[in-house]
């Protein structure tokens, strides 16, 4: 079966704790069930990590990009979180690795901190889906769906 990565970065393990206002209160478990329920419905087995660190994130972007090469993948979902803002290195990793990348903010970037306006991320990538909540995991697997049987 076709996987779809969901890669989470720096701090997204505190969904459900930090700033509810702006993030939610669903826990990053709350978003690994329900992106299980849509990556299957979607005909697609859900690969779930978060991690702190740029590195660990490059390294699964450049397994992603190997899986895509040899048909077992149909992309990445990324919530790159403040390395958005910050990492060439996740964005060398996107376009050195041909990952169809969604890029995924669950608030809306561009509605808040200027710093939070740029995105290392966006011209790497292949779609990019700001201000939908949570929602916005399950239309990025969607999307990479469609892609995948396009």
């Amino acid at each position: 079966m076709t996987t779809v990565y969901v890669l989470n970065g720096p701090n997204l393990n505190l969904l459900g704790l930090r700033d509810p206002n702006t993030y939610g209160t669903q826990t990053l478990a709350d978003v690994q069930e329900r992106c299980d329920v849509v990556a299957k419905e979607s005909g697609l087995e859900l690969i779930f990590r978060q991690s702190n660190h740029e590195g660990e994130l490059i390294d699964w972007l450049h397994e992603a990009g190997r899986a895509v090469a040899d048909g077992t993948s149909a992309g990445v979902v990324l919530n790159a979180g403040a390395y958005t803002h910050t990492s060439v290195g996740l964005a060398d990793a996107i376009s050195g690795a041909f990952v169809p990348t969604i890029e995924v903010h669950i608030s809306n970037v561009h509605a808040r901190e200027s710093f939070r306006h740029h995105s290392y991320i966006s011209p790497v990538a292949a779609g990019v889906i700001v201000g939908l909540g949570t929602y916005g995991y399950d239309a990025a697997i969607q999307a990479l769906a469609h892609r995948e049987n396009s």
